[in-house]
């Protein structure tokens, strides 16, 4: 037995000895030991926290209540409604964006279908919520429910998983009212594992429920998709996911600005998992105070208006100063790559704009006001054909960019392009 192995043996062993009061021998190793165990007795959140922190946060802080599922209100209603009137289908099929809020859907309507106090009381059942108290969801949110089987079809996609899965549906539940098999990615499944899990979908045991995700549900079978009930999970708004933030922040007691949470919601592109854990990231590099310099630092981007502000001086044909922006975006080690999507993506709303003045009411959802006001000058300063021009041209820098060997020359040239020949028309 390694020394490692024997003093956490030697732990254990003394704790047990001070609950049933029994005499220990004195020695500095068993006293280090006593204090130790005493201390965390007397403030066990100083030292658990330590498991916590080593959490991620979109771990910690995953909905284990359907109320608590923001953003699917639709789908919560439908999941709650077939529960209510006994209509749960043998099948879902969940797609949409990454880190939307599948797989914790699944979770949850795993807990609603076998929740204990649901299968025993009407008035709980009409409710639509799991109790996260009985046996069968204490199970299912620690991970050990037997009944509740999940399988990664990205490296699990095979015949032989699949009729491993065949074989465990035909058992009956050991502990659950129903068996749940989640298989996430679905839609990796080889030609073959498709063909044998049809199948089972096509005659499926009472006592078992498929729940399917995929984020590219085009690549599923029609045979597939036909025998189960879709349910679209779309991206989240920047809204929603600064509400999370913001619960998680006070939680956390983290001091972060409204400024700094819209700039990670706007990164997240509607995933509320990658807001969540850029905003781990950006806390675990900079402790309880995140400001904008912290964000830029920890994730080696700009977020700052360099965007609007290169726009600005493309349309007024200023090309030292676009120049300029592009030199301070390098110089200071920023991602250029990041800069040009985020460019692109902010350009196509100005197209937009200006090919349609009511498209604000679309970026309302997502912009403040001093945003849209913005993006309404910008609007009016461009020149349409020229931007869809540039917009063009700027795609294809972003292709070569990944293969340049000075990542940001692409964009560079392109720039130049673009007022080069906006000088010979004018």
């Amino acid at each position: 037995m390694s020394k490692l192995e024997t003093s956490i043996v030697l732990f254990f062993n003394i704790k047990k000895a001070l609950k049933a009061k029994i005499n220990i021998p004195i020695n500095p190793q068993n006293i280090f030991i006593i204090t130790f165990i005493i201390a965390v007795e007397l403030n066990p959140a100083k030292f658990y926290n330590i498991n916590h922190t080593m959490t991620a946060i979109y771990r910690t802080y995953r909905p284990k209540l359907f109320k608590d599922l923001l953003g699917h209100e639709h789908i919560v209603t439908i999941l709650q409604n077939a529960i209510r009137e006994d209509r749960l289908s043998h099948a879902y099929l969940f797609h949409g964006s990454r880190g939307t809020g599948k797989t914790t859907t699944a979770r949850l309507l795993a807990k609603l279908a076998n929740c204990h106090k649901i299968i025993e009381d009407v008035k709980n059942k009409n409710k639509g919520e799991p109790c996260d108290q009985c046996l069968a969801c204490q199970s299912i949110n620690n991970g050990q429910a037997l009944d509740v089987i999940e399988i990664d079809a990205a490296s699990n996609r095979g015949i032989d998983e699949i009729r491993d899965l065949q074989e465990k549906a035909r058992l009956s539940p050991s502990s659950l009212k129903y068996k749940i098999f989640i298989i996430d990615e679905v839609h990796m499944l080889t030609s073959a594992a498709f063909n044998a899990l049809l199948k089972t979908l096509e005659e499926p045991p009472k006592h078992v429920i498929f729940i399917l995700a995929t984020t590219e549900i085009e690549k599923v079978p029609i045979t597939i998709t036909s025998r189960t009930q879709k349910l679209t999970f779309k991206k989240l708004t920047k809204d929603i996911i600064m509400q999370k933030l913001k619960t998680i922040a006070l939680k956390e007691n983290i001091d972060i600005d409204n400024e700094s949470l819209e700039i990670i919601s706007q990164l997240a592109e509607g995933s509320l998992r990658d807001a969540e854990s850029i905003f781990d990231q950006v806390t675990t590099n900079n402790g309880q105070k995140i400001t904008i310099k912290d964000i830029e630092k920890t994730l080696g981007i700009s977020v700052n208006n360099n965007i609007t502000i290169l726009l600005q001086k493309l349309f007024e044909n200023n090309l030292d100063e676009v120049l300029n922006i592009i030199n301070t975006i390098v110089d200071n080690g920023y991602d250029i790559i990041h800069f040009n999507k985020n460019l692109i993506d902010y350009l196509s709303k100005v197209i937009a704009l200006k090919s349609n003045p009511k498209a604000i009411n679309i970026f309302k959802l997502n912009l403040t006001e001093n945003e849209l006001k913005k993006l309404e000058e910008l609007a009016n300063l461009s020149d349409l054909n020229r931007s869809i021009e540039l917009i063009k041209s700027l795609i294809e820098a972003h292709r070569n960019m990944r293969y340049s060997p000075f990542s940001y020359i692409p964009l560079q040239v392109t720039l130049i392009e673009y007022l080069n020949k906006k000088a010979n028309f004018i």
